[in-house]
């Protein structure tokens, strides 16, 4: 059995940024932060902060654009990963978790009133799609 699906809920770090693709689908990357806290053997308490790399694909990119720096959201996705060649001409691999659902779990803005936003997509092929 193989199974490629993950959940996770936690902070953006900053605004989602769009942009588009040559084919012209629109995408928003982000960045999530996880932190939690655990004791070791010795009862002593530590936390971690797990970051992750988030991208938005097609109508879904919508409501990433509506997130804002610090709102706490939950996503389900599937982690993959995806080469490319910067200016400099090394070549990269980054994993990303490719969402595939998302939605606020609290968002709050200046006026104090909680918003909520959500989205779920089926995504195109995106074979050659960078």
């Amino acid at each position: 059995m193989q199974m490629n699906r993950v959940e996770i809920a936690g902070y953006l770090v900053k605004k989602p940024e769009i942009r588009y693709l040559p084919s012209g689908m629109p995408v928003a990357n982000a960045r999530l932060g996880q932190t939690y806290r655990f004791q070791d053997n010795s009862q002593q308490w530590h936390e971690r902060t797990n970051w992750h790399n988030l991208s938005f694909y097609g109508d879904l990119s919508k409501v990433a654009s509506s997130f804002e720096k610090g709102d706490n959201i939950f996503i389900e996705g599937t982690i993959e990963q995806r080469e490319f060649v910067p200016k400099d001409g090394s070549k990269r691999i980054v994993n990303e978790i490719v969402v595939r659902y998302c939605h606020a779990i609290a968002q709050t803005r200046d006026n104090g009133s909680a918003q909520i936003a959500q989205g779920r997509e089926t995504l195109p092929d995106l074979e050659g799609a960078d």
